[in-house]
């Protein structure tokens, strides 16, 4: 499954960023390829409690709940720091930024690793969250820094594969060995490896300079006071027209987020009470379940990449069936297996496609912002869900789990049927 976060961009932006490379340059896949590494090391980090959830709790004599709230955490630091840790950083290169998060990423694993209490062990995911917070506020202006206009798209894409393959062999990788020698070794791995990820970013990626201060135009003297006010109202942004349907779009991932983040953060104990998985091969279904997700991308960028909202329908209706399937008749392999493997080639296409069908709402000048708002609703959605699923395990059981998520995909449903319904009256309201 995509892990969906962009630039952080400020609210009101007009500046074009150019790139640095030339058109006759060879498209840089070593570099590119470094940087989807990290995307890797990021989002395994902040992930593998998902798959940890019986050992982590066991050792630190706290609730599987409780360890779900990890998650929340980390992404409640997410959304809260990266703006301003990005503002703040703006005078270092982003070389160097990404560099120093990476070493953080190691730190803050290692601390995880070696914490003996859940409460010090909060306070390293929540460090964690920080440091990931700011290096998805770098890594898509770096990426887009290395290619021309044209290959942006093309760069971010592989950049952010590293986060898929995080689901796909990093978050299930950690799961295996987690329950092999303990959940510990995990973390201390994802430190070590982030180590060397952040010494070969060092070696093998160009500089690229710091944005710079932002400088605001002088005013013109020579006006006259009532006009040089005009001419500061005639500057300042009007609501664009394309704002509302952003906005819809990003209620609409963060309702989705919320659920679905209220059944997978607690997947591992779903899967062996529900569906009977013994512990030992949880990892094989997290594996699976990656796989089905990026089989899921494909299916979004080769079948509905032109038509975003019905792939988005279409993969609606698929996941309230196999959530219902996973909810009704979970003891049943022959029917839940199946259904947790549509259930992730689901999660692979909306993500994507709820994106891409923010870029075709906003119009060009707010494109940036619309990306960084997305980018934000969806951790919301994480964080929220990890939250209310907990509270939801530790009250009403696992069984409750499975049917919070079919109640936001009605909402969800609804509310992206309604906005079509608008968009479409309003486009004809427009020609006519």
């Amino acid at each position: 499954m995509l892990h969906p976060r962009n630039v952080v961009c400020p609210l009101v932006t007009n500046a074009v960023k150019t790139p640095v490379a030339t058109e006759s340059a060879p498209f840089p896949y070593v570099a590119l390829f470094v940087l989807a590494t990290a995307v890797f090391m990021s989002v395994t980090a902040e992930m593998m409690p998902t798959g940890l959830l019986p050992e982590m709790s066991a050792e630190l004599g706290v609730t599987e709940s409780q360890i779900g709230l990890l998650v929340t955490l980390f992404a409640v630091a997410v959304v809260i720091t990266a703006v301003p840790l990005s503002a703040m950083t703006r005078r270092f290169s982003r070389h160097t930024v990404i560099v120093g998060v990476l070493l953080a990423v190691a730190a803050t694993s290692t601390f995880s690793a070696l914490a003996p209490s859940y409460g010090l062990l909060a306070f390293a995911r929540v460090l964690g969250g920080t440091a990931h917070g700011l290096f998805w506020a770098v890594v898509g202006v770096y990426a887009a820094h290395l290619v021309p206009r044209h290959q942006i798209a093309r760069a971010v894409a592989i950049t952010t594969g590293g986060g898929t393959l995080a689901f796909v062999l990093g978050v299930p990788a950690a799961t295996v060995v987690g329950h092999a020698f303990g959940w510990r070794v995990p973390f201390l791995a994802i430190a070590v490896l982030s180590l060397c990820a952040s010494l070969l970013i060092a070696k093998r990626l160009p500089r690229m300079p710091a944005p710079g201060p932002r400088v605001k135009p002088a005013p013109d003297a020579r006006a006259e006071p009532s006009s040089e006010t005009g001419v500061k109202l005639s500057r300042l942004k009007r609501l664009d027209p394309t704002v509302p349907g952003v906005a819809v779009i990003c209620v609409i991932i963060g309702i989705l987020m919320v659920g679905h983040y209220s059944l997978y953060t607690y997947v591992t104990p779903f899967l062996i009470g529900q569906l009977g998985v013994p512990i030992g091969n949880v990892g094989g279904m997290l594996f699976v379940y990656g796989v089905a997700g990026a089989l899921g991308l494909l299916i979004a960028g080769f079948v509905f990449g032109g038509r975003p909202t019905f792939g988005v329908g279409i993969a609606l209706v698929v996941t309230g069936a196999s959530v219902l399937v996973l909810s009704l008749w979970a003891s049943n392999p022959w029917l839940s297996i199946p259904a947790f493997a549509l259930w992730g080639i689901a999660l692979g296409v909306i993500p994507t496609l709820m994106q891409a069908r923010v870029l075709h709402v906003a119009s060009p000048a707010i494109t940036d912002t619309a990306a960084a708002f997305y980018s934000t609703a969806f951790n919301i959605g994480i964080g929220g869900g990890a939250l209310v699923g907990g509270l939801l395990l530790s009250g009403f059981g696992l069984e409750s789990l499975p049917l919070f998520y079919l109640l936001l995909l009605f909402v969800s449903g609804a509310l992206l049927w309604i906005s079509v319904i608008v968009s479409h009256r309003r486009h004809a309201a427009t020609l006519a």
